[in-house]
């Protein structure tokens, strides 16, 4: 258990104060996870980015500390609402965007599909060890010729044989997937043409998973290529609440803030590695803090922060309220990440020659938002899901 002890503060990239909208007990588990990951996470990340690696010793302390585990009250260490599980992912993405990514195919995807799919007894044998972080669960959908053609495209089938069901395909970009214990597998049931859902653990013959190399965004994150050949699993496996893509769909909606939520986070941390560089970096006899230009790339930076983060609390709020559609997520996934990454370039900028060394931060988080930007509903698919809301005409091929 974890005994990390910190008082909540309100951080400088959090100009309009937005997290003092949490109870107290949100507030002290906040302050605790900064604490933590200031300690434990922030001295390593430089290294481990650059060596592509998790920190995989840190899994079960973030368990401890309840931030898996949150997303529903069977698993939840404390009552909690959906804007401090919002708060938790940026404040993983602040350190490292990797480990805010980790949170939200565990916490997100993986526990989510369990929580709105699994009957109780699949329930009791996957979600609560994984939320203690005894199992490392991972989400397979995307594939290799199909990423926004998901719905569409979807090659991966399932076929019924007496008792059993046979996997084949493949899946691409799987987070977690090199190391996880379990994958949700989404397939298409080929009796019926619809979406199913299995949880097949990593060790069934069949099942092969291998690491993306090559990789300069979320490089912490471990992404990987997994094959099916063959995989024989039993009824027990399928996960009784996918019958269509549209339950996949429900639970996209709800992840994509996370993906919103981490991008806010990794600019909050560029802009203050940027403004700590600031104070300290001097030319012509002063701190650049000094100068107008620097001061109005902190400030455009600090912007486009504020309306992110103002975006995500009402969205999350919605969410939480039942009044989010499709369309809210995407506008908030697609026009937050936009935003978070026009205000890591200016991080960049103003650091200068010394930007593009990962020494000072910034041009790790300039990196990691590219992923943030891409994947999750990219922007010009989340733009053509508001444009169809806002016009009633679809766009989309």
């Amino acid at each position: 258990m974890s005994t990390t002890t910190a008082s909540f503060t309100t951080l400088p990239s959090d100009f309009f104060g937005f997290a003092e909208q949490l109870s107290a007990q949100e507030k002290d588990t906040l302050a605790r996870l900064r604490a933590f990951l200031d300690e434990q996470v922030r001295p390593r990340v430089n290294d481990l980015w650059e060596a592509s690696d998790f920190p995989t010793d840190l899994v079960a302390p973030l368990a401890d500390l309840g931030v898996l585990g949150f997303g529903g009250p069977e698993t939840a260490k404390f009552e909690n609402s959906a804007l401090f599980r919002g708060f938790v992912a940026a404040e993983l993405g602040r350190v490292d965007a990797g480990m805010s990514t980790f949170s939200g195919v565990t916490a997100g995807l993986v526990m989510g599909a369990l929580r709105l799919w699994a009957s109780d007894e699949q329930k009791q044998q996957w979600l609560h060890p994984i939320a203690e972080g005894r199992l490392i669960g991972s989400f397979g959908l995307t594939e290799p010729l199909s990423g926004s053609d998901a719905a569409r495209g979807l090659r991966t089938t399932a076929t019924r044989d007496g008792d059993t069901w046979v996997l084949s395909g493949e899946k691409r970009w799987i987070g977690n997937a090199t190391w996880a214990d379990v994958v949700v597998i989404i397939a298409r049931d080929t009796a019926d043409s619809q979406v199913k859902a299995f949880v097949v653990p990593t060790t069934t013959p069949g099942y092969t998973a291998t690491k993306i190399e090559g990789k300069y965004s979320q490089r912490t994150v471990q992404n990987a290529d997994i094959v099916l050949d063959g995989v024989v699993l039993g009824e027990e496996h399928r996960l009784p609440g996918v019958n269509s893509f549209r339950d996949v769909a429900n639970l996209l909606l709800l992840t994509r803030l996370d993906v919103a939520w981490a991008a806010v986070g990794n600019a909050m941390g560029a802009y203050e590695a940027a403004l700590r560089y600031t104070k300290e970096r001097e030319q012509f006899g002063r701190p650049i803090a000094s100068f107008q230009l620097v001061q109005s790339h902190l400030v455009r930076a600090l912007g486009d922060i504020t309306a992110a983060l103002g975006m995500c609390v009402q969205s999350t709020r919605m969410l939480e309220a039942g009044t989010q559609e499709d369309h809210h997520a995407a506008l908030t996934k697609g026009w937050v990440t936009a935003r978070a990454r026009d205000a890591v370039a200016h991080c960049r900028e103003i650091v200068g020659g010394n930007g593009i060394q990962i020494d000072y931060d910034v041009i790790r988080h300039f990196a990691d938002a590219e992923a943030l930007y891409s994947f999750e509903g990219t922007y010009e698919m989340t733009t053509l899901m508001v444009g169809r809301a806002i016009t009633g005409h679809s766009a989309f091929v």
